[in-house]
């Protein structure tokens, strides 16, 4: 069975841990784009010489030319600047749809039956600048950021109760951005609601709130505490790893339920627009949306964050993207 090929659009912090990571865990062949010369072949060739150590055995390619994209299974796009100290993702907005349109046209023309993932910021703008460009279908065209946000929750969790991460179950839906929506009531540690383990804990319901209260501002806010610390970037660990696990997902047809930047089309009440929710993750990309049960306060909170996503494409649509 011939290996998949996983493109990589955008050659940066994000690129390069994508690149190790598809390798290490041997998912296909990968093809490191970026328009800086030498950037990514020097990268693909540092990670191809680890292969004997790592004891992988998949091709790893850096270019500058998006026709050895051609042919790509998968297609990640990261591409676009990252944010910096003191700055929006609002604010990135006309710079990376620029990017994004070349990106998109260039992926349409190259890996016409890919599945792509996008990564890069202000999120819900640029999924949606991407499907527009290729006129994939929408199930193909999807964007991470759930799994990562989530992934942050639950890891705010399990420090705060003193237990494994690996048994914490936390969702966070809507856009990528401060009014995105942690859902404190579905969060639990294998099947224990974290809100009871918390007042246990305290033996104080309003003391457990506070400290859910702190541990949900602290999730939207987690990717500028990352650049406030960092100084010189954004966070690219944690989204790679996020991004691969929606990859795997996708290549060995898992049909993982991972929040997704998906297209809605009347599921929660929301229609023609992207925005995070589960979704079942196959060989076909986002092949459905599961519902959940939302109470009126957690409605409000989506409704809030759609109404954040419909303004950054609406200000996308009035600069002419």
């Amino acid at each position: 069975m011939a290996r998949k090929k996983i493109a990589l659009i955008g050659g940066g912090q994000i690129g390069g841990v994508l690149t190790q990571l598809i390798a290490m865990k041997q998912l296909g062949d990968v093809v490191l784009f970026d328009i800086v010369e030498d950037l990514p072949q020097g990268k693909a060739l540092d990670i191809a010489e680890a292969s004997r150590v790592d004891l992988f055995d998949v091709n790893v390619k850096g270019t500058n030319d998006y026709k050895d994209i051609e042919g790509a299974d998968i297609v990640i796009i990261t591409a676009g600047l990252p944010r910096k100290p003191g700055m929006s993702r609002d604010d990135l907005l006309v710079t990376n749809a620029k990017i994004m349109q070349s990106v998109a046209e260039n992926v349409k023309k190259y890996a016409p039956s890919s599945i792509v993932i996008v990564i890069s910021n202000p999120l819900d703008a640029m999924v949606t600048l991407c499907q527009k460009i290729t006129g994939f279908p929408f199930s193909k065209v999807i964007g991470q950021a759930g799994v990562l946000d989530s992934s942050r929750f639950a890891t705010f969790i399990a420090w705060e109760l003193g237990v494994s991460v690996k048994d914490v179950n936390a969702l966070v839906l809507g856009g990528h951005g401060d009014t995105m929506v942690p859902l404190v009531r579905y969060a639990n540690v294998n099947g224990i609601p974290v809100m009871e383990l918390l007042e246990r804990k305290y033996n104080d319901k309003t003391k457990a709130k506070e400290v859910m209260d702190a541990m949900v501002n602290r999730t939207k806010m987690a990717g500028g505490e990352v650049v406030k610390l960092l100084k010189t970037g954004s966070a690219f660990y944690s989204p790679a790893s996020s991004a691969i696990a929606m990859t795997e997902a996708i290549i060995r047809d898992e049909k993982r339920v991972l929040p997704t930047c998906a297209y809605l089309n009347g599921e929660f009440g929301i229609s023609g627009f992207y925005v995070g929710v589960p979704a079942v993750l196959g060989k076909d990309g986002a092949e459905r949306i599961i519902e959940l049960t939302l109470s009126d306060e957690e409605k409000g909170m989506l409704e809030n964050s759609v109404k954040a996503v419909k303004e950054l494409v609406a200000d996308m649509d009035r600069l002419g993207f």
